[in-house]
Formats: C-alpha cells, sequence, structure tokens
C-alpha cells in the first residue's frame, strides 16, 4: 500500500504541477495584456509591468489550486483507467474507501500549501504588486477614488480607552508608499451626531501604539452654549441644536492624535476582500463592527478564507469516479474537458452564493461553506453510481 501510496502522490503531484504552470501562465498573459495599453502612458515603462504580473502570480497560486487539483487528479486517474492499472488494482483488493483515503493524504499536501498562499504570501505580495503599479504610472494609492480615502473610526474619553464620546471620519487625499498620510481631513462628532470639529492637516505620519502625528494643523471647533448639561429640560430641547457661529479656530505646527485607525487597517480598507488574510478580514470586520458599518462582504470572504482551500478534498472526491470510467466511456482528452467543466461550475456556483449571501443575508458561514456541501453531495452521488454499474 505504501507503493502505491506513493505512486499516486507522484503521479498526482506532478499533473497538478503541470496544470498549475498552464494556469499561471494564461492567468499572466491576462494581466500583461491588460496592463499593455498602459505602457508608455506618465512614465509606465514594460519592466514595471512585467514585474506587477510577477508580483501577482501568488495569487493566482491560491485561486486556481482547487482546480488545478481537479484536473490533474481528474488526468491521473483517467490515465489510469486508459491503461487498465485501476483495474488491476481493484481486482488486487484495493476498495473505494483505500482510493478515497489515498487522495485525502495528497489533498493535506495541497491544502497545506493553499494555506501558505493564502493567507502568508498573498496578503503580502498584492499590496507590493499595487504599489508597484502606482509607482511605475507615478500616482499614489488614494488618487484612484476622486474624493480621497476615507474611514471611521470611536472616539473616546481617554484616548483607547473610556467610555465612547463621539465618532470621527477621516479623510485622507494621498496615501504615500511608507504609509504617510497627505491632506488629512478629520470630521469629528458626538453621540448626538453633532458637528463638534474639522481638522485639517497637511500630513499625518504614523508614531506606533495607535499614535499619528499630524503636521502643520488648523482646528475649528464647534461650540453650543444653549446646551446644559445631561437631563435637564432644556438640555431636551436643544439636544440636536447646533450653533455654528460659535467657533473657535486653532492651529499648531503640530498635533497629537490617538486612533485606533493605523496603517495596517487603511491598507486593508482599499484592499479587495479576497486578498486579503484570514487575520486581516477578522481585524477590519471586528473594526468595521465596532463602528456600526456593514460587514457582510467581510465576513462572508473570512468564511471562505477557511472553507475554500478545504474545496480541494471535494473536488478531488469528484475526480475518483472517473478512475472508474473505461476507455469506451470517453478517452482522457473528454475527460479532461469534462473535469474542466465541473471545476469551472464549481467557481461559478462559488461566486454566486457570495453575492447571494450579502444580498439576501445569509449566514456567512453557511454562504461559503454551501457550494463545497453541494459539490460533496454531486461527489458521494457519482461514486455511488459507479459502484453500482
Amino acid at each position: 500500500m505504501k507503493i502505491l501510496q506513493r505512486y499516486f502522490a507522484v503521479t498526482i503531484f506532478q499533473a497538478v504541477a503541470f496544470v498549475l504552470a498552464a494556469f499561471l501562465a494564461l492567468q499572466a498573459f491576462m494581466d500583461l495584456t491588460g496592463e499593455l495599453p498602459r505602457v508608455g502612458k506618465n512614465g509606465y515603462a514594460i519592466q514595471y509591468v512585467l514585474l506587477f504580473v510577477a508580483v501577482k502570480l501568488p495569487g493566482h497560486v491560491y485561486e486556481v489550486m482547487p482546480l488545478a487539483a481537479l484536473i490533474g487528479t481528474i488526468y491521473t486517474m483517467a490515465q489510469f483507467a486508459s491503461t487498465s492499472e485501476f483495474t488491476i488494482m481493484r481486482a488486487s483488493s484495493m476498495t473505494t474507501g483505500m482510493v478515497a483515503w489515498m487522495l485525502a493524504k495528497i489533498g493535506v499536501v495541497l491544502v497545506i500549501i493553499t494555506f501558505i498562499f493564502g493567507e502568508l504570501i498573498t496578503p503580502r505580495t498584492a499590496p507590493l504588486a499595487e504599489k508597484i503599479k502606482l509607482s511605475g504610472r507615478g500616482t499614489t494609492i488614494s488618487t484612484e477614488f476622486r474624493s480621497g480615502l476615507w474611514t471611521k473610526d470611536i472616539v473616546k474619553s481617554e484616548g483607547m480607552t473610556g467610555e465612547v464620546i463621539g465618532s470621527r471620519f477621516f479623510n485622507v487625499r494621498e496615501v504615500r508608499p511608507d504609509g504617510k498620510l497627505v491632506d488629512v481631513k478629520l470630521y469629528e462628532f458626538d453621540n448626538n451626531f453633532r458637528l463638534r470639529s474639522i481638522t485639517v492637516a497637511k500630513t499625518g505620519t504614523y508614531q506606533g501604539t495607535n499614535k499619528w502625528m499630524l503636521s502643520e494643523v488648523k482646528e475649528n471647533i464647534f461650540t453650543n452654549p444653549a446646551l446644559l448639561k445631561p437631563g435637564s429640560e432644556a438640555n431636551l430641547a436643544n439636544n440636536y441644536a447646533q450653533d455654528s457661529s460659535m467657533i473657535e479656530t486653532r492651529t499648531s505646527a503640530t498635533r497629537e492624535l490617538i486612533s485606533e485607525i493605523t496603517p495596517r487597517i487603511l491598507s486593508v480598507s482599499r484592499s479587495d476582500p479576497e486578498r486579503m488574510s484570514a487575520s486581516e478580514l477578522a481585524l477590519y470586520t471586528r473594526h468595521l463592527q465596532e463602528n456600526k458599518q456593514e460587514t457582510e462582504r467581510f465576513k462572508i470572504a473570512f468564511w471562505k478564507k477557511l472553507f475554500d482551500p478545504l474545496a480541494i478534498f471535494v473536488l478531488m472526491a469528484l475526480a475518483l469516479p472517473f478512475g472508474y470510467l473505461h476507455t469506451r466511456s470517453g478517452g482522457v482528452s473528454l475527460k479532461i474537458f469534462v473535469g474542466i467543466m465541473i471545476g469551472v461550475s464549481y467557481l461559478l456556483v462559488n461566486t454566486l452564493f457570495s453575492h447571494l449571501g450579502v444580498l439576501s443575508t445569509w449566514p456567512a458561514a453557511l454562504t461559503a461553506i454551501a457550494p463545497s456541501l453541494i459539490f460533496l453531495l454531486l461527489a458521494l452521488g457519482a461514486l455511488w453510481w459507479v459502484e453500482r454499474h
């Protein structure tokens, strides 16, 4: 059995590596053709394009690995069937359960590789690829947005601790590759959504431990003497009053700002959820929840990060019945074509459930795992059919 396990592993790994290389070459070609029309504009040279395409490849490995595992396993099983090797193995008392167990052990290796690319490599290469593209074009991150980058945090009485006394909206026109903020605007509201201050700063530099150092700061503070102490009758009538005629203006060369917004939160707030790691998604989802913002899309992306690599087991189980089909049921090329159609169907169903989950507010975990459960039922049904026939 150890010899058979090694034989299966080597053959499947070779087939998966070949299919993976083909898909990566196709993805690289598509990325290259997408960037070529911009070459020569604003100093965007071809070397930036090639580097950008190369740095994006690890992200594509995570995306296409399940499909490569499916097609590679189908190719191997179809080859075994066409040469009657699988028939001989079955005649030598090898059961379907034994083959499934061998494929599962091979799948563990592929799942681990997928997790490594998804959690450790892609979250670092995706921002780097974006920086390379923007540097080559001579632009910065937030100039992609007409009004700059927007985010929100809560204001507490003692900086990062104490009771919540309001909320703050960040607007940054430009985010430099080193994390420095340019043209910062802060709109601060109290708990009754009255505007309390507008702060404008030329730059913002992160000092660590949730501290920003703002430079060339101008702060407009709105006051309302009509507001009395909480609980008084006059305060009830003026609870939402805003006397904009009372404005105090302060200017300073520098000012320290304590905020839960950090460069990491800023980086993930402008990232595609599919390119973020599970830890970054968990961090940003928590930030959105604290600020009472919509989190459904990021919750679904978080659970997909956990469940999508495990779909490799399901897709490899779908490939197992192809070993039971004789050559008269179709050649290797036909079976590979069927495998590609199954893989494309899985990707479409997976994407469909992601959108339906956001629109219908389904439970995020169920939305993420539902496509795998559907195809697992198909795999079990196919195995039952080939066993009966």
